[in-house]
């Protein structure tokens, strides 16, 4: 298992955060051999399409240039511009393999890590000049690695070069007494096949690298489990510092909750367990407003706050219990609640226009609370 300068285990898997930084860093995963062996495919295709005007252009520059005049190999400025006409039809023969080639280059390497470009990993650092860091690469696991696939790559197309010259002996040795434009269109069609085995062979070292390129990169992202800690802290903030500020957000709700209490018609309670405050306005069209709810020291406290102000408190467990379950602070009742809370307001309204007096006490055991609001 990796570690880290400090010693400690990279054991865990890179955020995507840490993915990120090393995007912009340039650390994607690439693969050399991969891009070559489609390289190598590309120049198969390129000969095969591009290689007969190639021929054609070279074929002409030869006859030309074996057929100049005396008078313009003596002249400077002749002979000048006669191979630049000749280079210009060779680089315009050769130009759409090379634009393909450049194009295979780009999109080959981007397979495995996409597009990506970074002025950090261009950017000069002196500390790639530091020797020990540069024998580390060298005799380090990666160095011994590359060298192994180094081997294997050279060994491999290597031994199927040897191969095909080889087995092709006549027929290159068969070239020379062939005639120019012939001879040389064989000799196009040996080079396609040989380019197409070594291709082949690729195929291997591919095969093994892009799994290790995937597996090195994933490796070099590890972290250690106080990378990841102080990586949270950063993006998430302290824990401690947001739970102090949670408990001052819950404090100014609580405050801002007790400070509606007053305003409250009635404080329905369990007794001792549920307490909540209603509010209704009967000029309004909507429902009973619920301003408060709390259970066991919040519920003592909005009973405080009520006694003090004189808001009226009901025990009615079931009624309590209900609406604590089914209404948030600021929402209304259910239409389930409206009979039940009714006659609570009712007996409630009362009171306060003097009706009846405070010693009637209506039996409020037996209050229509259907079975789903039931707790």
């Amino acid at each position: 298992m990796a570690e880290n300068a400090d010693g400690q285990e990279k054991s865990e898997d890179p955020t995507s955060k840490k993915k990120s930084e090393a995007r912009k860093k340039g650390q994607v995963v690439r693969s050399q051999e991969l891009t070559t062996f489609f390289m190598l495919l590309a120049s198969i295709l390129g000969i095969m399409f591009f290689g007969s005007g190639m021929i054609e252009a070279i074929t002409d520059i030869m006859k030309n240039n074996f057929s100049v005049e005396r008078n313009t190999l003596f002249d400077t400025e002749q002979l000048f511009i006669h191979f630049k006409s000749e280079l210009s039809s060779m680089l315009f023969a050769v130009l759409p393999l090379f634009i393909l080639m450049i194009i295979t280059a780009i999109l080959a390497s981007s397979l495995l890590g996409g597009f990506n470009f970074s002025s950090e990993a261009i950017r000069p650092k002196l500390t790639k000049l530091n020797p020990k860091k540069g024998l580390k690469k060298i005799f380090g696991t990666k160095g011994v690695i590359e060298l192994v696939k180094s081997i294997l790559k050279i060994g491999l197309m290597g031994s199927i070069a040897v191969f095909f010259l080889w087995k092709a002996n006549n027929e290159i040795y068969g070239l020379s007494e062939e005639p120019f434009p012939g001879a040389f269109i064989h000799a196009m069609e040996l080079i396609t096949w040989q380019f197409l085995l070594v291709a082949l062979a690729m195929i291997i070292v591919a095969m093994i690298d892009v799994p290790y390129q995937l597996w090195s990169n994933q490796r070099q992202l590890k972290m250690t489990k106080q990378e990841v800690k102080d990586e949270s802290k950063n993006t998430d903030g302290n824990p401690e510092v947001k739970g102090r500020i949670r408990q001052k957000q819950q404090e100014i709700a609580m405050q801002r909750m007790m400070g509606d209490v007053p305003k409250a018609d009635v404080i329905i309670t369990n007794p001792t367990h549920y307490a909540v405050a209603l509010q209704y306005d009967p000029e309004g069209a909507g429902a009973p407003i619920m301003l408060a709810k709390g259970v066991d020291l919040v519920a003592l406290q909005i009973r405080n706050v009520a006694q003090a102000n004189e808001v009226p408190i009901m025990e009615i467990p079931p009624l309590s219990r209900a609406i604590y379950h089914s209404v948030e602070i600021g929402q209304e009742i259910p239409a389930g609640l409206y009979v039940a809370v009714a006659q609570v307001l009712a007996y409630i309204f009362q009171l306060k226009n003097g009706d009846i007096d405070k010693s009637t006490k209506p039996d409020m055991s037996d209050l229509p609370i259907p079975p789903e609001y039931q707790r």
